[in-house]
């Protein structure tokens, strides 16, 4: 009985509050076998796919690559990127990206040549060989990010979780609707992504590792139940189906109970959190020796008659992956980049994917429903009651709105994960996500403004006091030339003196 009341309280899972029960519209893309998709002519490489500064070029135009091959150096936060196949860079020049205003950023360009060679790969089968250092550089070195939808360099991750990591969560839960790209790779790969998961165990010693995963998820389970089998290494933990517990505040909570404090971090409470997708990357930089130069993608909604799930190399346009599902646009139609609640509608089907690409959705008008006029706000604290952040969305919006940006901080908007909950509960259709992400875009801008005043100000100051500092040399250089000679010296004068003139009397 003790042994049992023991296996409850370690296996306990918690509560968020908020959240919400939205269709899940995941069974017409996950039943289906992940598939290749045939190569693009042209492919277009962002070198900025990930949070964190562009690396530093090291292709010209002209050159011919190889996939796998470094286009960019990696180094600090920088990630690097590589060719997604093999081929000649025609133009390395700024270009529609993967943005809701296709904003151009720069980006290389490359025409393929049909033969999809790699370069030399070297894995490292025995990575416990290597020291955590040397892991987590290659892990850098091989363009590996989070995969999950943050593109936080994994690598830096890592460096930055320390000796004070005691817990590290795979994120499984992939709650949002219509994307199964996550769900599926663990079909189909959970061997793999369960070695990736104990690479990063080796790599950050936690004294427990857990894999937490939705419950309408039954086939990836019993993939992941079968590969580990009795390890201990590893937990698997099924938690109830409710959007958003793919959060990282969120799914942190439910597995271990513990909050991340307002404006702190998860690694603040020992926890670092990753996700399976990234996981399975890890496992190919490590063990195989593959950069990233392709993941998961999604492909679904009733615009699309061959829905499924496909390998898309990283640069791929997302016009060529859709065309390879049979799209049929309509006069009208909606192209969506990630879910229905977090994602946003593409202006242009040319963009390529990258990194933290894992939907593209393309619904029917059936499907979205027409769009709906915004109203006012009545205040019924729907949001409120939904936010699984705790935050207050009605008195965001009211700040948002006026641009009352201290209120706003001070009612942490800096918190708010733009779930979508809020604005899929209320009443007035009012796009709340939407004025949340313009303030908190406001607010950053506000903050490096102050940033980049303060540091001219201290640029300013530095030289006025450069300039007074001199000013005082030259002072004191002229004063000491003008001071009057001292005894001595005016003694030596005189006798100089004298003698002049006792030779002039002589003469």
């Amino acid at each position: 009985m003790l042994k049992l009341f023991s296996a409850f309280r370690k296996d306990k899972i918690w509560d968020f509050d908020g959240g919400i029960h939205p269709p899940e519209m995941k069974t017409q893309s996950n039943g289906t076998p992940l598939r290749q998709v045939p190569l693009a002519p042209r492919f277009v490489i962002p070198l900025k796919q990930h949070i964190g500064a562009e690396g530093e070029l090291c292709v010209s135009v002209g050159d011919r690559v190889l996939r796998g091959q470094a286009l960019t150096r990696g180094r600090g936060r920088m990630l690097p990127v590589h060719a997604p196949t093999s081929g000649t860079v025609i133009a390395i020049a700024p270009h529609s990206t993967a943005h809701p205003s296709a904003l151009a950023e720069l980006s290389v360009i490359i025409d393929a040549d049909g033969e999809d060679r790699w370069i030399e790969r070297e894995g490292w089968s025995d990575y416990r060989a290597h020291s955590r250092e040397a892991l987590i550089e290659r892990i850098h070195q091989y363009g590996v990010a989070g995969l999950g939808g943050a593109g936080f360099p994994t690598g830096v991750k890592l460096q930055g979780g320390g000796d004070k990591i005691t817990t590290l969560i795979i994120n499984a839960a992939e709650c949002e609707p219509y994307i199964t790209a996550d769900d599926r790779l663990m079909q189909d790969c959970a061997a793999q992504i369960v070695e990736g998961i104990r690479i990063l165990a080796h790599i950050l010693q936690p004294r427990e590792v857990l894999i937490g995963i939705e419950d309408n998820k039954p086939q990836a389970i019993s993939m992941l139940r079968a590969v580990l089998a009795d390890a201990h290494d590893i937990s698997l933990r099924v938690i109830p189906t409710k959007y958003p517990s793919g959060g990282a505040k969120q799914l942190t909570q439910i597995l271990t109970g513990k909050q991340v404090p307002h404006g702190g971090r998860s690694s603040d409470i020992g926890v670092l959190m990753q996700n399976v997708g990234t996981a399975y990357a890890v496992k190919r930089a490590v063990v195989d020796g593959e950069p990233i130069t392709e993941r998961v993608v999604t492909l679904t909604g009733e615009a699309v008659s061959r829905p499924g799930n496909v390998w898309a190399r990283l640069g791929t346009p997302v016009r060529h992956l859709l065309n390879d599902a049979g799209f049929c646009p309509s006069a009208d139609q909606m192209v969506i980049m990630g879910g229905p609640l977090m994602g946003f509608p593409l202006p242009w089907l040319d963009v390529p994917v990258v990194k933290i690409t894992n939907c593209l959705l393309a619904p029917s008008v059936t499907e979205m429903g027409a769009p709906q006029e915004e109203k006012s706000c009545i205040r019924c604290s729907a949001c409120a009651d939904a936010c699984p952040a705790d935050l207050l969305p009605q008195q965001l919006y009211w700040f948002s709105k006026g641009q009352q940006h201290d209120k706003a901080t001070a009612h942490h908007i800096a918190d708010c994960i733009e779930c979508g909950a809020c604005a899929w509960v209320c009443p007035s259709n009012i796009p709340l996500v939407q004025y949340f992400r313009q303030e908190k875009a406001e607010i950053n801008a506000i903050r490096l403004e102050e940033k980049r005043a303060a540091e001219a100000k201290a640029r300013f100051e530095a030289r006025q006091a450069r300039l007074e500092r001199e000013k005082a040399a030259r002072l004191a250089r002229h004063k000491s030339a003008a001071v009057q000679p001292a005894a001595k010296d005016q003694d030596a004068i005189a006798a100089a003196l004298a003698r002049v003139k006792e030779k002039q009397a002589q003469a």
